[in-house]
């Protein structure tokens, strides 16, 4: 990882967080978007884990050293979009208020959580919960 480099750490088997994190761009006097999916990438699942981050509740975003998890990540993905193209204007007009984003997360996760279960997907699990495995 480069001092420019912004990892953003997602679930790639879920539909809804591989398009969105396609799609998103952040502007490059920021640095580089890197995406990681966190079911091949057990190192980078480590410190997540460690922190106590629960990878199927939330995407994180790695900047600085620092990590940011599920609403502050979209929040701050907001702030750092190019906003080029009507998704990333659409993503910095929701989320660019830390308010919308800690209200509208959850509601997009428990939309995610239905749309996984409905495809049968099993979790990630890093925390290791018993009883854990399926959406």
């Amino acid at each position: 990882m480069t001092d420019k480099q912004i990892l953003l750490i997602y679930d790639k088997e879920c539909p809804a967080c591989h398009f969105y994190c396609q799609i998103v761009r952040i502007r490059q006097s920021v640095g580089e978007l890197v995406l990681i999916d966190a079911r091949e990438n057990p190192e980078v699942l480590q410190e997540i884990t460690a922190e106590g981050l629960d990878i199927d509740q939330g995407m994180v975003l790695k900047m600085d050293g620092l990590l940011y998890y599920g609403a502050d990540a979209i929040h701050l993905l907001a702030l750092l979009s190019s906003r080029s193209g009507l998704f990333n204007r659409l993503n910095y007009w929701l989320f660019s208020s830390k308010k919308i984003s800690d209200i509208l997360y959850p509601i997009l996760r428990s939309c995610r959580n239905v749309l996984l279960k409905l495809l049968g997907k099993t979790k990630i699990n890093n925390l290791k919960q018993g009883g854990n495995e399926r959406f």
